[in-house]
């Protein structure tokens, strides 16, 4: 199976989110894909995000982890995603889920101490989640209901049910369809 970097995976409205959303059907042992385990995918993702991020006006140039810092990408990743899906499901913080994320962010920051011209994906990625934890858009947190990733309603009366209308929405709504459709002919 071909895989590439879309408009698609980048649909959480943050790269903080997009990046916990790296890790397809989570939830799902028997299907779940963590596209950050593959090097190839890993090493691509700065420079899809730095043209398909939401954010991307404000990234510019991102560099890829270096080898010696992925496994801190990839705690930040798991800490991003335990505390903004507790949020989105809650409606709050949780002390302890939000005192690891907090953790992981100081572990990437104290790792990148000097500016550089092209910003490393983790340090990029720790900078969308603290801009997150500042946000008052983080009341508009969501869950895909179709892939479970993680989104902001940015829609004007929150009512945006899906992370990318053009393929989740497209899904469920394809799959409603088509049990009226089996339902009508079982008569």
């Amino acid at each position: 199976m071909i895989f590439q970097w879309n408009p698609h995976r980048f649909s959480g409205g943050a790269l903080a989110l997009d990046v916990a959303n790296s890790v397809i059907l989570r939830f799902d042992p028997a299907r779940c894909i963590d596209r950050f385990a593959v090097p190839e995918q890993l090493g691509a993702f700065p420079d899809a995000a730095a043209r398909l991020s939401v954010e991307r006006d404000a990234l510019g140039a991102l560099d890829p982890v270096a080898p010696a810092r992925q496994a801190r990408l990839i705690a930040l990743r798991e800490a991003i995603d335990a505390h903004f899906r507790h949020r989105a499901l809650h409606g709050e913080d949780d002390n302890r889920l939000l005192a690891a994320l907090l953790s992981a962010l100081s572990e990437i920051l104290a790792a990148h101490p000097e500016p550089a011209d092209r910003v490393p994906l983790d340090l990029a990625t720790a900078r969308s989640a603290i801009g997150l934890l500042a946000s008052p858009e983080t009341g508009r947190l969501k869950i895909c209901p179709e892939c479970e990733w993680l989104f902001i309603d940015r829609s004007k009366n929150r009512s945006r049910n899906w992370c990318d209308m053009a393929v989740c929405g497209n899904r469920t709504k394809a799959r409603l369809h088509y049990g009226k459709k089996r339902k009508g002919s079982a008569r």
